[in-house]
């Protein structure tokens, strides 16, 4: 039965010795915090978004269209009065929440996505991890406790299988395609500084520790910065697939028998597809913003993607959760679980796992007291009839 809502204990108790929280409690506190400490590179590249940023901010006020209709006497609060774990691709999670994708963390902490990996697997939750990670596959799994692997699909089959293999060798329990990403949006924030930090290097730990990568490079990237340099240049010839399609989905599915889900679907058609294809999830998500300037917001899409597929597949959520109601809405609209990204990003920045932890216990401590007080004793209790549509 859950406990999270008692991290709000831990703070009032410690509070009557003059100790207060060092992070801020929200979201939003967490990003202007981080924008005042951490390097403006970093900062910038998790921060930013695509072009104007609309679609980021588009995200945020989706939100703004529904409001939870809480019911009373139901008997939700109290001590052991509600279970929010959920079973979703076969992964048994505390609570429906899974950290996001986000790539590169080495900017944010040398140990970025290993403190990542040891503070999911203390919380219960699940944890994706980006192929553009700072850390390799083999590294994250030995740490991990229910962890999936995300595939950036390179523009190399034997490469892009190499992957996967690795991923399932290492203990990962899903593989989710990210499909928006065929190259990288037009980002102002990283073009105002100049910065790709792939470019130096950063978040290719994955390509550099692969044996199919690294035969084909004349010299091993340790050997010399000139080394490294014609690593990178090989990388930036195999990131990216603009000739990836839906049969891939079908290609995936005889590579490997770990659940498959595609991530970064907006449109009915595409979900329909790539379930027909053989994935067994969908991830409704704009990546945050980072890719089309102008998209849609996530949430507005989830209801008709859920209407569309998810009586064949489980529909998870990414793209502008904040808050524990957010998660309630995503829920009631159907999503199986979200996924959370830049908040614990910002943490892990701040004051490494501590700042992860603080992060994550904030948003599942918010998302179990917002249970209670609404009424719900589980994840069942949580459908349309919890939401009403609300015009700003």
């Amino acid at each position: 039965m859950s406990s999270f809502v008692d991290f709000q204990n831990e703070i009032y108790l410690s509070g009557l010795a003059g100790i207060v929280p060092a992070l801020p409690m929200t979201a939003a506190g967490l990003e202007e915090k981080a924008r005042e400490v951490l390097d403006p590179a970093a900062f910038a590249y998790v921060a930013g978004s695509a072009s104007t940023e609309r679609t980021a901010h588009a995200n945020l006020s989706a939100f703004e269209r529904y409001r939870l209709l809480p019911r009373v006497l139901r008997g939700a609060t109290g001590p052991g009065a509600r279970d929010l774990s959920v079973d979703v691709l076969g992964t048994r999670l505390a609570a429906p929440i899974l950290t996001a994708p986000i790539g590169v963390l080495g900017l944010l902490h040398e140990r970025g996505e290993t403190l990542v990996a040891e503070v999911t697997r203390e919380l219960g939750i699940g944890m994706c991890l980006s192929t553009a990670a700072s850390s390799t596959i083999e590294e994250v799994g030995a740490r991990a406790g229910d962890w999936w692997y995300q595939l950036y699909w390179p523009n190399d089959m034997e490469l892009a299988r190499s992957f996967v293999e690795r991923a399932e060798k290492s203990g990962a329990k899903a593989i989710v395609v990210t499909a928006d990403t065929p190259s990288l949006g037009w980002r102002p924030r990283d073009l105002q500084l100049g910065h790709l930090p792939f470019l130096q290097g950063k978040g290719i730990a994955n390509y550099l520790s692969d044996p199919v990568f690294r035969a084909k490079l004349s010299a091993p990237p340790e050997e010399s910065e000139e080394a490294m340099r014609a690593a990178v240049l090989t990388w930036i010839g195999l990131f990216g697939n603009h000739g990836l399609r839906p049969a891939d989905i079908a290609r995936l599915r005889d590579w490997t028998e770990l659940p498959i889900a595609v991530k970064g679907v907006l449109h009915p058609d595409d979900a329909r597809q790539v379930v027909d294809a053989g994935a067994d999830a969908v991830v409704v998500s704009n990546h945050g913003g980072r890719q089309v300037d102008g998209a849609v917001g996530a949430l507005d899409a989830l209801p008709t993607i859920v209407a569309t597929v998810g009586d064949r597949a489980d529909v998870l959520f990414d793209s502008g959760i904040r808050t524990g109601s957010d998660v309630m809405i995503a829920l009631s609209l159907g999503a199986k679980a979200v996924l959370y990204g830049r908040p614990w990003a910002y943490g892990l920045g701040l004051a490494g796992a501590d700042g992860v932890r603080h992060a994550l216990r904030c948003l599942l401590a918010d998302f179990d007291a917002a249970m209670g007080l609404s009424g719900c004793t589980c994840l069942h209790d949580l459908s349309r009839t919890m939401i009403s549509t609300y015009r700003v």
